[in-house]
């Protein structure tokens, strides 16, 4: 069915995004979109489909940079900055084909970053990722692979270490059931803000946090929020608002405990039984190894808070089922470890671990996983293959593997070396949105032969490759849309025609692998539709097993979707370890939760000690950068997904992302609501628009990340971003050492007001190209 000759009759499809499961059809050249009809809060992120499905930022045709294709693979400065040529299909596949030949030949696999870092579709088969590591497994004999996340980075090593297994802690703990049932005091530091709860990969169809918030408080629970930002927990919570600054909360978590333990209200019987190395991990919030207790007065000078309302919050956490949240956010930073551990160990000393809505959960409200039950069978899953290369770098760690190739670095206790990559392929991700200190990606991608994107859209990512390859969007193709913790699995229809010349990942895939004589391999022989057949069998078998009654494929993709049966609400792993720590241990290497860590502390990493411990920044607001910037997931898109999208550039102001900033730091600049203005720092600089309130904390502003990247001059080493993409701003550092996680949570920087001609939004326009052919030279 094609745009142009759908008429007012033609019916709404099933289909599914991260954002939400929706229906969608084509009504004389238009999209119409509409929620699931099973979701008590639909996302409002699914009216950015409409203007984005046919939008002049779509990449209609390959696209060769002008430089690679007249000199060749090698490094080049003018990534980024050239023109493009377009050129057909057969001519670009034959040209990648060969590259991708000459640097396995001469080079080997693990001469090929494959990144693909991003959420791409809900879609589990054309999920470009899976599409993108199976092809350069079953192709090309592996890659160098990325391991954690920019979400996640820190607490990912971390976790293992103290509390055991990161999935059972994340997606099989406290679900938002039994807050609405049990739990009488929600400490949520770093907040649980709906923007982020509301996506998951895979899809969600039922948006629950907000309603389980409310109905959680008019039963009489207390939510707590610590964050130099107010709209970090929804309305319906009725939270109380403790704004402390910036990356403190180790600090204010430590002086918590230190007003448990002194006051003798921490649980001694359950420190005993259920955990190691708390005597030593003592000695130091006390002040016996450094001459500091951690009181309440000591975290008040770091913290902001007044030490009344920290002994005040202590107290009121005695005695009570009381939950201990930590942001994602939290540990997106320096020293991101630290509140995780701290976190932990808050939750030891009030005994609640393992309690039905009390105790810990980590990230809970930062992705729709967390805080539900888990699907009974399997869902449809894309095989990937073997990877023959067992080299790998922490996710955040791409610009320095690209800029020091051979170079050491520590991670996780190791020290491990930088490979030396010379081809990047890309394909459903945008590292101009995900990395930090975009002024240094620039140049680490600069010192690579080639670098592939498959993209929709020209993302920054797309403009700075060299091959740019046209995909589909999830609307222009079939799918499953199914997530492990939301029951409904949806038969993805297509709505709409590729546009241009698009073709989705897996033809680009098979066509590419028909180049170097592994087509079968890769496709199994199988097209599309075979494989969604194939890839729903598991489910289909796992439904027969639990004697329920389980859909022909031809049922299932000509139904609206069905329910798949769940797991009860146990509590998981950190339940069955409090029923009896010796029959169900945790996996750390004692078994119990490791308040005092010996395997961390033999590391020996100056910037990861062997207990929580308060570290001070070293990105702390100076005399040229006196404002905390929180640099924050935005509300209106998922990252930097679809931000031409309505829904996306409704919210924008005179074309600009909108920060936030208190009146009184305003006040002091001379910038009045509504004004452009220009934060900069030593690493960039970028303009936005600026609303004034109240809800943030004085001496902060935020800018939400996901606007694209928009040079005023791409020549420029240093450019102004004229749209307001926070990460020009951002430090490209890991956590520590341990592990090497994203820190692009916070920044030091400066405000000032705009005053100059303002600049035109470029970034969605499509670069500078030509048809005409070009003669690569000897």
């Amino acid at each position: 069915m094609s745009g142009s000759d759908a008429t007012s009759e033609t019916p709404f499809r099933p289909h599914s995004s991260h954002w939400g499961v929706f229906s969608a059809r084509m009504t004389d050249g238009c999209l119409e979109v509409r929620p699931y009809v099973g979701d008590p809060d639909p996302n409002h992120l699914i009216e950015n489909f409409p203007d984005a499905l046919r939008h002049h930022a779509r990449v209609t045709q390959p696209m060769v940079r002008r430089g690679w294709l007249e000199r060749g693979p090698g490094p080049d400065d003018r990534r980024g900055r050239d023109e493009f040529v377009e050129l057909p299909w057969n001519e670009v596949l034959d040209s990648l084909g060969g590259e991708l030949a000459r640097v396995r030949d001469n080079f080997g696999p693990s001469a090929i970053f494959g990144g693909s870092y991003g959420w791409s579709s809900a879609g589990r088969f054309h999920h470009a990722q899976s599409q993108i590591h199976r092809f350069l497994n079953t192709v090309l004999g592996g890659y160098v692979r990325s391991v954690n996340t920019y979400s996640e980075g820190a607490a990912a090593v971390i976790v293992p270490h103290v509390l055991g297994n990161y999935v059972d802690l994340t997606k099989r703990n406290v679900t938002w059931e039994q807050i609405e049932q049990h739990t009488d005091i929600v400490v949520a530091f770093g907040g649980m803000a709906l923007k982020n709860s509301r996506v998951a990969g895979g899809g969600i169809s039922r948006h629950i946090e907000r309603g389980a918030m409310a109905r959680a408080a008019r039963r009489g629970c207390e939510f707590v929020l610590v964050s130099p930002l107010r709209v970090d927990l929804p309305d319906e919570a009725g939270s109380e608002w403790i704004g402390c600054i910036p990356g403190t909360d180790t600090a204010l978590m430590l002086a918590l405990i230190h007003t448990l333990v002194t006051e003798g209200l921490h649980d001694r019987a359950f420190l005993d039984r259920y955990t190691v190395g708390w005597a030593r991990f003592a000695q130091y919030l006390l002040g016996q190894t450094d001459g500091q207790p951690k009181n309440a007065e000591w975290a008040s000078s770091i913290t902001g808070v007044s030490a009344d309302v920290i002994r005040g919050l202590a107290h009121r956490l005695h005695g009570r089922r009381a939950l201990i949240v930590v942001s994602h956010s939290l540990q997106r930073a320096e020293h991101g470890e630290q509140p995780v551990w701290a976190g932990a160990a808050l939750a030891a000393a009030l005994g609640q671990i393992g309690l039905p809505g009390g105790g810990f959960a980590y990230s809970l409200g930062a992705i729709a996983y967390y805080g539900r039950r888990q699907n009974a069978v399997p869902i449809p899953t894309l095989p990937q293959g073997r990877n023959g290369v067992r080299d790998f770098i922490p996710v955040a760690r791409i610009a320095d593997m690209l800029l020091n190739p051979g170079g050491p670095y520590r991670y996780n206790g190791q020290t491990r070396t930088y490979p030396d990559i010379k081809l990047v392929y890309w394909a459903g991700g945008n590292p101009f949105h995900h990395h930090q200190d975009l002024n240094r990606l620039r140049h680490a991608f600069a010192r690579l032969d080639t670098l592939v994107v498959h993209e929709f859209a020209w993302t920054a990512t797309a403009r700075h490759a060299d091959i740019v390859l046209p995909a589909t969007m999830t609307l222009e193709r079939m799918d499953i849309g199914a997530n492990s913790h939301d029951p409904l699995l949806v038969p993805m229809h297509p709505v709409a025609e590729p546009f241009g010349e698009a073709r989705d990942d897996y033809s680009i895939f098979a066509d590419l692998a028909e180049r170097l004589d592994a087509r079968e391999a890769f496709t199994e022989g199988r097209n599309v539709r075979q494989w969604l057949e194939h890839l729903y069998e598991p489910t289909r078998l796992g439904l027969i097993e639990r004697g329920l009654r389980a859909p022909s494929f031809d049922e299932f993709w000509n139904s609206d979707g069905f329910d798949l049966p769940q797991e009860i609400d146990d509590g998981g792993l950190l339940r069955a370890f409090r029923n009896d720590p010796d029959t169900g241990p945790l996996s750390t290497p004692s078994g119990r939760i490791e308040i005092f860590s010996e395997t961390i502390a033999g590391f020996n990493e100056a910037d990861c000690p062997g207990h929580p411990a308060w570290l001070s920044p070293t990105d702390a607001p100076s005399a040229t950068a006196p404002l905390h910037l929180v640099a924050n997931q935005p509300s209106t898109r998922l990252h930097s997904q679809l931000d031409f999208g309505g829904h996306s550039a409704e919210a924008k102001h005179r074309g600009r992302e909108v920060a936030h900033m208190h009146p009184s730091d305003a006040k002091a600049r001379k910038i009045l609501d509504g004004d452009i203005i220009r934060l900069f720092n030593l690493r960039g600089a970028c303009l936005a628009a600026v609303r004034l309130t109240e809800g943030i904390r004085p001496g902060v502003v935020q800018l939400p990340t996901g606007a694209w990247y928009d040079p005023d001059d791409p020549d420029d080493d240093i450019p102004l971003c004229v749209h307001g993409n926070p990460n020009v701003l951002t430090r490209d550092i890991g956590t520590s050492a341990l592990a090497q996680g994203c820190t692009g949570q916070l920044t030091a920087v400066q405000v000032e007001r705009f005053d100059g001609n303002l600049p035109p939004i470029t970034a969605y326009d499509p670069p500078q190209s030509s048809q005409r052919k070009a003669t690569r030279t000897s």
